[in-house]
């Protein structure tokens, strides 16, 4: 989603400040590996195992909303790629 008023990095850094400042003491504990999605306009946020349904919750109360989001408890929020097994003969 482009936002005109905001540059995709305002739009992280204002998120991230919410997460850090007002939301992460209130969630983090019982909500590991959850998806979190915040308005940074509101300070609004929704928790769900599926980051697209924890989106269309706050959309479905702001359609206008600006979103950051992220998994609770990890640097990242998907991974890409796989990892190798090796055989033994």
């Amino acid at each position: 989603m482009p936002y005109s008023q905001y540059t995709p990095e305002e739009v992280a850094r204002r998120g991230e400040e919410l997460y850090e400042q007002h939301i992460r003491a209130q969630v983090e504990a019982e909500n590991q590996g959850k998806f979190l999605v915040v308005d940074i306009e509101t300070g609004a946020y929704e928790i769900d195992a599926d980051d697209l349904t924890a989106t269309k919750r706050i959309l479905g109360k702001r359609p206008e909303a600006v979103l950051y989001g992220l998994r609770i408890g990890s640097p990242t929020a998907y991974r890409l790629g796989g990892h190798f097994t090796v055989e033994q003969l």
